[in-house]
């Protein structure tokens, strides 16, 4: 029986498991560390001894900001709030926030949890990878 290739800890395997709407980070088999995005190194020990895990793609918000003047690729989507959650797991992850449509109704501390999206069609020379958004729970 083979067995399937699991890919090394890159930022084009982690979307290429976004895509397939699974939350992916990488813990490290010497210090238990969970990093995700991952790194080829562990953040806390310098270990390269790394695993691929499924997170479970919920946490806690930890702050957040207000896009006003974006990227020309996002300008669509102008104000958009940005924003970290602490991952269950432990990692902290940057993303956009969705289903909120005034600032008011975020509160540092509030439950969020991933949803996953194909990226649109933008212009060339900006990754057409697909994404995640954080949505309250």
């Amino acid at each position: 029986m083979a067995q399937q290739e699991v890919p090394p800890p890159t930022i084009e395997a982690f979307y290429k498991f976004i895509a397939e709407g699974k939350l992916m980070g990488v813990k490290c088999k010497k210090c238990g560390n969970i990093m995700a995005p991952p790194r080829p190194v562990c953040d806390k020990c310098l270990a390269r001894e790394l695993e691929w895990v499924q997170l479970k793609g919920e946490g806690e918000l930890v702050t957040f900001t207000i896009i006003h003047v974006p990227p020309v690729q996002f300008a669509s989507m102008a104000p958009y709030t940005v924003a970290v959650v602490k991952l269950d797991e432990g990692p902290k992850l940057p993303g956009i926030v969705k289903g909120v449509t005034q600032p008011d109704q975020l509160k540092i501390g509030m439950r969020m949890k991933i949803v996953f999206e194909q990226a649109p069609a933008q212009q060339q020379g900006w990754p057409q990878w697909p994404r995640y958004y954080f949505e309250p729970l």
